[in-house]
């Protein structure tokens, strides 16, 4: 299995709720499982011409995801994810319904036409950063270096939002829990 990290984003509709059903879908993927998920977090719309207040801000978290889908399998997967709930592609960097990028998988470089892994500008958004680095303190975006130097670097000028992890990856110790009730 490879280890795979993709970032969540929304700027339109219930975003919250988007994210947590996009979330559950990524994990639903035959040959995925879930390994860690974020907190959400809020940022300012980053457009081609940089960030605007002017637009809805997004609501962005993070999902690590153990997966033996090949890294454009993956991808495609999360296209048709992103197409599920609304997604059109009329404007680069425009608003969205969601938008899930696969930021790294293992430490493959990968560039062709359709996909670019490591994400290339993964390292300089705090959108990205900061949730991934809530969901692994200890990541390391490959070829650049750990993600919290990264974050340290350009500043989390996100926002925590007061919701829990998009998921919960049980532990042995809980899974062998049993309920009283």
């Amino acid at each position: 299995m490879s280890r795979a990290v993709v970032a969540l984003g929304a700027n339109l509709g219930d975003r919250g709720s988007t994210l947590r059903a996009a979330a559950a879908a990524i994990v639903a993927l035959p040959g995925v499982r879930p390994v860690a998920s974020s907190r959400e977090v809020e940022s300012i719309a980053v457009t081609l011409d940089g960030p605007d207040t002017t637009k809805p801000r997004y609501r962005n978290a993070v999902v690590i995801v153990d997966t033996d889908l090949e890294p454009q399998e993956l991808l495609d997967a999360l296209h048709g994810i992103e197409d599920a709930h609304g997604r059109t592609r009329e404007v680069r960097w425009g608003d969205r319904t969601l938008d899930l990028d696969l930021v790294a998988y293992d430490d493959v470089s990968i560039d062709t036409v359709t996909l670019t892994v490591p994400h290339p500008r993964a390292g300089e958004r705090a959108f990205v950063l900061a949730p991934w680095h809530d969901a692994d303190p200890d990541a390391v975006l490959p070829g650049v270096g750990p993600v919290a130097d990264l974050l340290a670097r350009v500043g989390d000028d996100t926002e925590r939002v007061d919701e829990p992890r998009l998921f919960d990856v049980p532990t042995r110790a809980s899974g062998a829990e049993t309920s009283d009730s």
